[in-house]
């Protein structure tokens, strides 16, 4: 387990499974109302409770947000909902209708597009993403001051790599998707009509950090790499074509 700031209050806790050959990042805000973005798997709870507690009092913790329905990003929410008690759950309104309704012992915040939620300093503005990197669900959340992006699956990168990088995500991106693709776990990532205008969406951004939930965060050109990925998708279906 690893504990780095990658932007003001933004800490990523990241949790390496060998057998998998995969980080788990969870990113805790630390704020006037604390945000956990991502709760993790249960198995994983007692390890991440741990590791928020050495930056916070857990039973803080406002919000927990997540980008869509997936035991890493959610499965341990009712856990964090339980230890504390003033806590919501943070999603799309589809999320929200489809899955936190029955999941959650708590209603979820539901938020629609650009629709922003304070932290006290930071303000997180949302994007919907669906079915990108997978999801109808899926959405993503934007910090406005210091530009954060926390952005779940996209550029998700096997391996244990370094906590923050400038240097190019891209190529060991596609090496990633390619062995998800051609494995078990093939759809990982599906290509629509809609992906190209999405990541430009976030381009247009401008974002200065990319918080990925498999892999390192990203703090080069963001804007160029989110408008590259589009490229970078096509190609990999094309090649499992």
């Amino acid at each position: 387990m690893k504990i780095t700031e990658i932007a003001p209050d933004v800490f990523r806790i990241s949790i390496y499974i060998p057998e998998m050959n995969l980080q788990f990042n969870h990113f805790l805000i630390r704020d006037e109302q604390p945000m956990l973005y991502h709760a993790g798997m249960k198995q994983l709870f007692p390890v991440l409770r741990e590791a928020v507690s050495s930056l916070i009092n857990p039973a803080d913790i406002k919000w927990i947000g997540f980008s869509h329905f997936e035991v890493d990003e959610c499965g341990a929410l009712n856990e964090w909902l339980q230890i504390a008690p003033h806590a919501q759950p943070v999603c799309s309104e589809v999320g929200a209708l489809v899955n936190m309704g029955d999941f959650s012992i708590r209603p979820a915040h539901a938020m629609a597009q650009d629709a922003i939620l304070s932290t006290g300093k930071y303000r997180y503005r949302f994007i919907r993403t669906p079915h990108l990197p997978h999801g109808w669900d899926a959405g993503v959340l934007f910090e406005e001051t210091n530009k954060t992006l926390l952005c779940s699956d996209l550029l998700h990168q096997n391996g244990d790599v370094k906590e923050l990088t400038d240097s190019d995500i891209l190529d060991l991106h596609s090496q990633s998707l390619l062995e998800f693709e051609n494995g078990p776990l093939m759809g990982y990532t599906p290509y629509t009509k809609r992906t190209g205008s999405i990541l430009n969406q976030l381009a247009d951004l401008r974002p200065t950090t990319l918080a990925t939930m498999h892999g390192s965060s990203f703090n080069g050109d963001c804007r160029q790499t989110l408008l590259d990925l589009d490229q970078v998708l096509r190609e990999v279906w094309e090649n499992i074509a």
